[in-house]
């Protein structure tokens, strides 16, 4: 059964493999997180050395910012048995961007896994996981043309509060009763 783990080392080849499919899908410099990660990383995390600094770095920004203007960041895998299946971004707090673009929240499926009801999963997953940071609502985005985004977060109870520059956002329940 999937579940959300910390990310780890022994992932290496099934995670770079998913990053493969995001990279034939033309998410490199897309400006999204697996964007930056495919123009900053591809070239160094094919190898042991590069790929345990990489991890490092995802598991760090729990506790350090570790870029000018970000904040911290919960990041976790979606896996099952050794498959690395997406991942999970939970910001600690909002930021100007993340207020209007990014939300607390955002997630990847590779796309050999879309539509078997990870994103769904996941984001039901996190939810306890950002209520213990202190997230009472999380804002969660998506373009307004994607719709199995926005599937997802109404299956999670989202509620749509606006549309801007062509996001929708949606502040999604942490907790029952939040």
């Amino acid at each position: 059964m999937p579940a959300l783990v910390t990310p780890d080392v022994r992932f290496k080849e099934s995670f770079l493999a998913a990053m493969a499919e995001f990279a034939a899908e033309g998410r490199a410099g897309d400006g999204s997180g697996i964007g930056r990660d495919l123009e900053t990383w591809t070239g160094r995390w094919e190898t042991e050395e590069g790929f345990a600094a990489y991890v490092a770095q995802r598991v760090a920004e729990r506790e350090q910012v570790v870029e000018p203007g970000w904040v911290l960041n919960t990041n976790l895998w979606w896996v099952a048995d050794d498959e690395y299946i997406g991942r999970m971004s939970i910001r600690h707090q909002l930021n100007d961007w993340l207020r209007e673009v990014g939300g607390h929240i955002g997630y990847d499926v590779r796309r050999s896994r879309r539509g078997h009801g990870h994103a769904t999963a996941m984001l039901a997953a996190a939810l306890p996981i950002a209520h213990g940071l202190g997230i009472e609502r999380a804002l969660v985005t998506c373009d307004d043309d994607n719709v199995g985004s926005r599937i997802v977060i109404e299956r999670n109870g989202g509620v749509l509060e606006d549309e801007r520059g062509g996001k929708l956002r949606y502040w999604v329940p942490t907790s029952p009763g939040s």
